[in-house]
């Protein structure tokens, strides 16, 4: 633990003094934890993780051994006692994992049919049909926004470079930052990176770039009211924190969900949190997709037509204010079903 503190630090290129400022705790304190004589507290081991980038199983597991073994390590029945302990996490664990509902299963199911069917396929993958899918997601997620640019309006203005008269500049920036966001995950998803707070802020930056030059990569430093929702984001003072806390989750999660259950939870939680004064929806439906393209799913296009616009915004809406996020899992299931299927349709499978 201690030696996996001071490395992790060192790496990047912090003084104990930095973190300490950083965490708002006492110096002495992290200098105690690097040389092993005083054990941070879990939620301390939380932000160092958060700050250091430490992978949290490793810095977890590392910490409940140290806690284990000062325990009862020396203890005639310390190894009876947790071979019993063992057996009653494994247990909870089990009983504790997220249920989701027959219809959702049943379509996680499909999905996975679908992916396999796909994988068996990669090799009748096309640039071109990727860049057509790409091309009609930018349009669709701008379209949810309010965006009036037309499927073929995108297009002249993504592939010709042209200007489209009766469109505003904020319109024409809308469509290019998106593609290029996209251009972003993908780079990230190839790259195998992890996600974290500097990416998704990179990924606001891209959408807002040009448009709120103050605010791109920012988190809002105002009170906001979603329009159409009953739901209230925290206090701005609150978002930093709560950012804090939706790694957290997902660093727990990331590995014991099925990956369309983790992308459509992150991309809730996110936009519940609202945490920028513009471009929440676009930056959690990229994030979403990110963690699709990781695990090999392909980009889940929501459609940005009245009735599809609706049933996505109900299905947060009952998620935000009722916190029941089934019908919202339910609905990002049925988003990738269908691109999937319109995928392998397209490539004659």
């Amino acid at each position: 633990m201690k030696t996996l503190l001071k490395n992790a630090r060192e790496q990047k290129g912090l003084k104990t003094r930095e973190v300490a400022q950083l965490l708002g705790i006492d110096q002495a304190l992290i200098s105690k934890f690097e040389s092993g004589t005083r054990k941070p507290t879990r939620d301390q081991v939380l932000k160092l993780a958060a700050l250091l980038e430490i992978d949290l199983e490793t810095i977890m597991v590392a910490w409940l051994k140290e806690k284990i073994l000062y325990e009862i390590g020396h203890d005639e029945f310390a190894l009876k006692a947790l071979l019993v302990a063992e057996e009653e996490i494994r247990y909870q664990s089990k009983s504790a994992k997220k249920k989701v509902s027959p219809t959702l299963q049943k379509i996680l199911d499909e999905i996975d049919s679908l992916k396999k069917k796909l994988d068996s396929f990669r090799a009748f993958d096309s640039s071109r049909i990727t860049q057509a899918l790409e091309l009609e997601y930018t349009f669709e997620s701008n379209r949810i926004e309010g965006n009036t640019m037309t499927l073929r309006e995108t297009d002249l203005v993504i592939n010709e470079g042209l200007t489209i008269s009766g469109k505003s500049m904020r319109e024409h920036l809308e469509v290019i930052n998106h593609q290029e966001a996209i251009a972003y995950i993908k780079d990230l998803m190839k790259k195998n990176a992890p996600i974290n707070e500097r990416e998704v802020l990179s990924i606001h930056n891209l959408i807002l770039r040009g448009i709120h030059p103050e605010d791109a990569g920012r988190y809002r430093k105002i009170q906001v009211m979603i329009q159409g929702s009953s739901h209230i984001p925290s206090q701005p003072l609150l978002v930093a924190k709560e950012i804090e806390d939706f790694f957290i989750w997902f660093e727990t999660n990331k590995n014991n969900l099925h990956p369309i259950v983790l992308a459509a939870e992150m991309h809730e939680r996110l936009v519940t949190i609202h945490p920028f004064i513009d471009g929440n929806g676009r930056t959690s439906r990229l994030v979403m997709n990110l963690i699709l393209l990781q695990h090999g799913y392909i980009i889940a296009n929501i459609k940005g037509d009245y009735e599809s616009k609706m049933q996505y915004y109900q299905a947060l809406e009952t998620a935000q204010t009722k916190n029941n996020n089934d019908d919202f899992l339910l609905f990002i299931a049925k988003m990738e079903k269908e691109s999937l299927e319109r995928y392998l349709s397209i490539i004659g499978q």
